[in-house]
């Protein structure tokens, strides 16, 4: 597909992940400066609905064998990588291909953000999860088999929205909660650029995939 070096994507992840502790308003992973540089709204820092990144509600019971796959597919519980998981999904070819991609389209700070943003959202998801009782089942979806299953389930009418996804996977309960968490801690805008990129990084990967049918959502 595309041809990049692994430096490509290590180079991002340790933007995001091996900055020292430090307040939030120093947080690489807080863009609020940005805050003009992408549409933003009433909704955690977006457009409201499919003009954002949540594109509608589902209030249905989550696929816990999607979210444990997941989680796995990215590391263990409480550290989870959305690099690895990626690589797991498509191999690392496509993963450093797609992390490269994306730094040219948004920008390291962004891209940095994004990826610190997005480890922070599933393990906030699993602790609200687990301390509220919910028991995951032994992950059994691994690779493109789980890629598309992701994918699919952040699909409305035929396009990927994160917060769709999300809903599927850890119920809107939960990720309601995980938005507000990434809000107080990174910002909203942090958390619109979040969901922003990771519609355009789901719709590259369906598109490696072979699902040339999935859309592009507008907030992307």
């Amino acid at each position: 597909m595309y041809k990049v070096f692994l430096p490509a994507i290590a180079a991002v992840a340790m933007l995001a992940l091996c900055a020292p502790a430090m307040a939030a308003q120093d947080d690489p992973a807080n863009i609020q400066s940005l805050a003009s540089a992408f549409p933003s709204g009433p909704d955690h820092g977006m457009p409201d609905g499919t003009a954002g990144g949540d594109g509608a509600m589902y209030p249905g019971a989550p696929d816990l064998q999607v979210a444990s796959s997941l989680v796995t597919a990215g590391g263990t519980p409480g550290n989870f990588s959305i690099v690895q998981a990626l690589t797991a999904f498509a191999g690392p070819t496509v993963a450093n291909a797609e992390v490269a991609k994306l730094t040219k389209q948004y920008g390291a700070q962004r891209v940095s953000s994004y990826v610190a943003v997005q480890n922070f959202a599933v393990n906030d998801a699993v602790r609200i999860a687990t301390a509220g009782g919910i028991t995951f089942p032994a992950p059994r979806l691994h690779g493109a088999a789980l890629a598309t299953r992701v994918v699919t389930l952040g699909l409305l009418n035929g396009t990927y929205y994160e917060g769709y996804m999300l809903d599927h996977v850890v119920s809107n309960k939960i990720h309601m909660a995980v938005m507000s968490d990434i809000d107080a801690k990174y910002g909203t805008v942090a958390d619109a650029n979040y969901h922003l990129i990771s519609d355009q990084a789901h719709y590259d990967l369906a598109q490696a995939l072979g699902a040339t049918s999935v859309g592009l959502a507008a907030y992307h």
